[in-house]
């Protein structure tokens, strides 16, 4: 079987999503670039992509999607298996940032972040798992964040988000280790990328009248998060590494940063306490990969 494998990325229209596209496709693997309004807002950022592809002659295509439809998931995925045959890797990347006290984060921007950086992995997981299932291996990949495992004043949201998809990908992790599908989540640090400048801010700040002192935080937050002056490649080839492990290899969580907040100690604790929790339930053995070779016995 050929160790280049066929990949689906979501928001590859710019930052990591474009450098996964990228750097995958220039390593010899298949990608489906997808990212919305490919003829409209994103229209500059797809032509670039695939004249990209052209110069190069790169294994890399634009599709259509958005992660918060379900009909344009379901055809994007359709879409990418039908070319190519198969789809070997799912990374769930497209997402915003949010900034602002949590209380003046309106209800409906709760739920549009939530949509987008939680359930468009939720839509994008269903597309591709039917056909992962078949084939009996697979890789999803997560773009979380330190932010998935900590929380920041004034990204309340954001780190909700995070946290959800974290708990969702472990769950895979465990669910579909016996059929040799692996889930696994990229938490990177602050890098200089395109999503500092579309963060959302909290839209009802009348409800922050009283906060005094509080009210710098989210500023203090910005400017400390903007000033990285660390590459984003770093993020990129270590998807690429991800994405070239071997099946049943692959760790849970990878950290990726600049600098150490304490995130690996988090993870350690956390791996500790996930086995004993595993271990008491009697699901050890349940909760192990299985190699293709050896489950594809049907």
């Amino acid at each position: 079987m050929s160790s280049k494998k066929v990949v689906l990325i979501t928001g590859a229209s710019t930052g990591f999503g474009r450098l996964f596209a990228e750097t995958l496709s220039r390593n010899g693997h298949t990608v489906f670039a997808t990212m919305r309004d490919t003829a409209g807002r994103n229209a500059t950022n797809a032509t670039e992509l695939r004249e990209l592809a052209r110069k190069e002659s790169l294994p890399l295509q634009v599709l259509e999607m958005d992660v918060t439809d379900d009909h344009s998931v379901e055809h994007a995925a359709g879409t990418a298996i039908r070319h190519a045959g198969h789809v070997d890797v799912a990374i769930n990347n497209a997402g915003y940032g949010m900034v602002g006290m949590a209380e003046a984060v309106t209800i409906e921007q709760a739920q549009r972040i939530m949509d987008t950086n939680f359930f468009g992995a939720v839509r994008v997981n269903r597309a591709v798992l039917p056909h992962m299932r078949r084939q009996r291996s697979g890789l999803l990949l997560h773009i979380s964040s330190g932010a998935g495992r900590v929380v920041i004043p004034s990204f309340a949201f954001y780190c909700a988000s995070k946290f959800a998809m974290e708990a969702m990908a472990e769950a895979y992790h465990y669910e579909l280790a016996q059929q040799g599908i692996d889930s696994s989540i990229v938490e990177p640090g602050a890098y200089k990328t395109p999503v500092f400048g579309n963060i959302v801010v909290a839209a009802d700040a009348s409800r922050t009248d009283t906060y005094g002192a509080a009210n710098s935080i989210p500023g203090k937050i910005s400017t400390i998060l903007t000033s990285s002056a660390a590459d984003p490649q770093e993020v990129a080839d270590a998807v690429l590494s991800i994405v070239e492990t071997p099946a049943g290899q692959r760790e849970l969580r990878y950290r990726v940063s600049p600098v150490d907040m304490g995130i690996d100690e988090i993870n350690d604790v956390s791996a500790r306490v996930q086995t004993r929790m595993l271990e008491g339930f009697g699901l050890a053995a349940d909760t192990t990969f299985v190699e293709r070779s050896a489950a594809a016995t049907d």
